[in-house]
């Protein structure tokens, strides 16, 4: 095991286990994945339900006796040392943030309540009901975005040092640094993962593939920052479950890991990926998607290029990504092709009034 750190406890047989953020994109997911083949562990989902939630996404898991469902806000300290006295956790797995670099920079005051005051108030309430026990675990889940970003060569190492360009990244880096402190400080147990970009079924359609897939279908611009040349490690949303779970059961304690999809892409090529399989899945002409790209001004401190060294997971914990990006794609294609309902109801409300707001009609 790495000097300087305790080895991975096996957890209890039986945990209560506290998921922040579990209506949001990857929340929903890492729960659909382990509640059902997981009835020994009692889960209960924290969540907000803002823009970003869809209650349709947790349906199955209602009828479920080993799943709950809290409408809280981390902010509000009250309601978290209330549930926290309900539940008394073994594990909390902390996905709750605020995520989308775009609204942070027009925004960036909810990015700094929610990504760091919120991760300040569960540390809190883990600590003041936990101690130093290593039978429990406060595990954080954290973005790549932190380590800034990188040239044409390189990788991302649970050793880069912090370089933040946005808002968002820099408040993922600040709780980061909080979660590590309780760890050092007050001998919290806490582990930390980093991944890349993600996709898969389910996810919001402000992001990248989401919302490239849903403007073809519907014939709208395909809008590109830039000349869509910056690269990003893609990374399937089931596989990233997988690995946060497998750290759960097997990381060391105050250990970070860097989980990644070994899938660089340029967002050009992701694009015109899209492109093909969407015409390809739906009996469309490919160049009459492929010319609806439309090159928009680029983010403000756009990071250029983003690339994981996944190989502590792999070596410490036994873990590898199981989709490549042609099979992961492909699968996200179909899910959001088949599932239209729930397309339509994440695309109205707040989502819509947001959309407009900011992109007009260009992004559907």
């Amino acid at each position: 095991k790495p000097r300087g750190y305790a080895k991975g406890r096996a957890r209890k047989q039986s945990m209560k286990i506290i998921v922040t953020g579990g209506a949001g994109f990857i929340g929903a997911n890492f729960l659909n994945q382990l509640v059902t083949p997981l009835p020994q562990h009692q889960f209960v989902n924290l969540d907000k339900l803002t823009y970003a939630a869809n209650l349709g996404r947790r349906r199955a898991l209602d009828s479920l006796p080993n799943y709950a469902l809290r409408r809280v806000d981390i902010t509000d300290m009250k309601a978290v040392d209330a549930v926290f006295d309900e539940v008394e956790p073994d594990l909390v797995v902390h996905f709750a943030a605020e995520s989308h670099v775009d609204r942070s920079i027009l925004g960036p005051r909810e990015f700094v309540r929610t990504n760091i005051e919120g991760t300040f108030n569960l540390l809190e309430a883990c600590r003041a009901r936990w101690g130093k026990d290593e039978q429990r675990l406060f595990h954080h889940v954290s973005t790549d975005e932190v380590y800034g970003s990188l040239g044409e060569t390189g990788l991302f190492e649970e050793t880069t040092a912090y370089d933040p360009s946005s808002p968002y990244s820099a408040s993922k880096a600040a709780s980061d640094h909080l979660v590590r402190a309780y760890h050092r400080t007050y001998g919290l147990p806490v582990k930390i993962t980093n991944c890349s970009n993600n996709y898969g079924p389910m996810q919001f359609p402000e992001k990248l593939i989401p919302l490239m897939i849903l403007n073809a279908v519907d014939r709208r611009p395909l809008p590109i920052y830039g000349q869509g040349v910056n690269v990003r490690d893609w990374l399937y949303v089931t596989d990233h479950c997988e690995a946060i779970w497998t750290v759960i059961e097997k990381g060391a304690v105050g250990r970070t890991y860097n989980i990644g999809g070994n899938n660089e892409m340029r967002n050009i090529d992701v694009v015109d990926t899209l492109c093909n399989i969407v015409a390809e899945e739906t009996g469309t002409d490919p160049g009459e998607l492929l010319a609806l790209k439309e090159f928009v001004t680029d983010r403000p401190g756009h990071d250029m290029r983003y690339a994981i060294d996944a190989s502590r997971i792999a070596k410490e914990c036994g873990w590898e990504p199981k989709e490549t990006f042609d099979t992961g794609i492909r699968k996200t294609v179909q899910w959001y092709l088949a599932n239209q309902e729930w397309v339509n109801d994440v695309r109205s409300g707040e989502y819509r009034k947001w959309m407009d707001a900011n992109y007009g009609d260009r992004t559907g």
